[in-house]
């Protein structure tokens, strides 16, 4: 019916269409979902709850692994297995749990520790890591721009 009268009203004279005075918001709307689908699934992976100093490097950043688990110790000496507070003693415990979950190949470590600790306590820690069976430990470290 539209259509009818849009069309007799064009046989008598000839006019020109009106601009749009709409704006198309879908394409906008679906760039900030895909956006905002970015962050919500990199933001975990960038920030952690535990308190930590790194110390500085000039290394290149690694790839992330969805599958990693991440081994922190703060300036007090704690140890945290992904954000989860390890009683003293019990990162052994700890440690066989998650390769006895972990299936076939045991998951990435990524080792944070803080600058003031001692090195004899994060090769501690990097040997009963190594005792349970993961071999492949990345140091976490912030990037520096002058070399040491």
């Amino acid at each position: 019916m539209a259509m009818g009268l849009h069309a007799s009203s064009r046989r008598g004279r000839s006019r020109r269409r009106a601009p749009m005075a709409e704006i198309n918001v879908t394409p906008f709307v679906d760039v900030m979902l895909v956006l905002l689908i970015i962050f919500m699934v990199t933001a975990p992976l960038m920030a952690s709850a535990v308190p930590v100093e790194l110390p500085e490097s000039r290394a290149n950043p690694m790839e992330q692994d969805p599958n990693q688990i991440t081994i922190s110790i703060d300036r007090a000496g704690f140890i945290y297995l992904d954000d989860v507070a390890v009683e003293a003693g019990g990162l052994p415990a700890a440690l066989d749990a998650v390769a006895a979950s972990g299936g076939a190949t045991p998951p990435a470590v990524t080792l944070r520790a803080d600058t003031g600790l001692d090195y004899g306590r994060v090769m501690a820690v990097m040997g009963e890591l190594n005792r349970a069976g993961f071999n492949s430990i990345a140091l976490v470290t912030n990037s520096s721009s002058e070399a040491p």
